[in-house]
């Protein structure tokens, strides 16, 4: 028999973080404000309270949620056994795609982690999050058996993070300096996708 009780309240939890995501991802944390999420949910406040007893724990849940589905995926990549290179590309790939489809995600989650560092080395001590620990051994281990040339894995990781996520956290400057409109922009960085895989592949691998 199905549980019409747990059903709702589900559904409603759902609408909130939902409604709480869209109104952090605009305004941040400092200037959203419990009645707009309550709005945007159609529901009242004391019913937002009832689930979410501050703002600070509701946005607690978003970043969580956002985070869970993004870090998962970058440590199942970071942590398969496949060759450096084929990683790469999938990283890229992988990475590109999951922002086109939250578009909103980088900025939300690099803006709060600069304004409130605490609330960035709390989550980062108690929740998954991506590890390329695996990979930097990878990647040490086929510099020293001559098949990648000599680089920090750190700079290595660094360079793949920054050439991928950069163009959508810095989307307005993006846009602005290459006069793109949207479509446009997406476009590019479907091109990006085969793009920086080979770039930085030809820089490493031994000819």
């Amino acid at each position: 028999m199905v549980n019409i009780w747990f059903m709702i309240h589900t559904d409603t939890e759902k609408a909130i973080l939902q409604a709480a995501k869209t109104v952090f991802y605009k305004k941040g944390l400092a200037a959203a404000r419990m009645q707009e999420i309550a709005d945007e949910a159609n529901i009242n406040k004391a019913m937002l309270h009832y689930y979410f007893r501050s703002k600070e724990k509701l946005f607690g849940a978003v970043f969580l949620q956002a985070f869970g589905e993004l870090a998962p995926f970058l440590n199942s990549i970071f942590n398969s056994d496949k060759p450096v290179f084929e990683k790469i590309r999938e990283f890229v790939d992988g990475y590109i795609t999951f922002v086109v489809d939250n578009p909103y995600l980088p900025t939300f989650i690099i803006q709060e982690m600069n304004i409130n560092p605490q609330f960035g080395e709390t989550f980062f001590r108690n929740h998954v999050t991506p590890d390329p620990s695996k990979f930097e051994e990878q990647i040490a281990r086929e510099i020293e058996h001559g098949n990648i040339r000599p680089i920090d894995p750190k700079q290595l990781v660094l360079n793949l993070i920054s050439l991928t996520a950069f163009p959508f956290v810095g989307k307005g400057l993006v846009i602005g300096i290459l006069d793109l409109d949207e479509i446009a922009f997406k476009t590019l960085m479907e091109e990006r996708k085969k793009l920086i895989p080979e770039m930085i592949i030809n820089t490493i691998k031994v000819q």
